[in-house]
């Protein structure tokens, strides 16, 4: 598998639909994952990975290789998810309360999650977390990405990513310990 800077030397070589292949062999599955932890759905987090794919292609011309690539993608990936739970938000609140279905309820439907208890309550507590403190919580924690990484990926200081997480780390204890 090529690494970041072969794939951007290929597309600086006009072998861009190479270099497109290359990025979606290399960041397909962590890609899903990264969107899947935001995304109570399988078929939610495969459109949003679709999209973030056309948006790295359409992008792509713009890449100057200033960042990284893989934090380059991981923040289109990262506002995708953003959008979509904007989205989401606002459908949720303008469809009548007796057909809106609660998170826990749609992740339990979903026939790829297998989880117990444990891990159903911390989703849930994870999933009301506001936006930025789930992202900063979800890539510390399950995708184990460094703090300067993740500041390259939201445009945020270590220091605001560092208090954001303890904040979300406090509120995900609390939640779950029932405190």
């Amino acid at each position: 598998m090529m690494n970041d800077s072969e794939i951007y030397a290929l597309y600086v070589s006009g072998d861009c639909e190479k270099a497109f292949n290359e990025i979606v062999k290399k960041y397909s599955e962590r890609l899903y994952w990264h969107i899947r932890s935001f995304s109570c759905s399988h078929q939610d987090a495969d459109d949003i990975l679709q999209d973030t794919f056309v948006k790295i292609w359409n992008a792509l011309p713009s890449f100057r290789g200033e960042a990284r690539l893989f934090t380059w993608i991981w923040r289109i990936a990262t506002n995708q998810v953003l959008n979509h739970i904007r989205h989401e938000r606002l459908r949720n609140f303008l469809t009548p309360a007796s057909e809106a279905r609660p998170y826990l309820e749609t992740l339990e439907a979903d026939q790829y999650f297998n989880g117990d208890d444990a891990q159903k309550r911390l989703l849930s507590a994870i999933e009301k977390l506001p936006p930025k403190q789930r992202m900063v919580f979800v890539m510390r924690y399950f995708e184990e990405l460094e703090y300067k990484d993740i500041s390259e990926i939201m445009h945020s200081s270590v220091g605001s990513l560092k208090a954001s997480y303890h904040h979300a780390y406090m509120k995900i204890k609390k939640e779950i310990s029932g405190d």
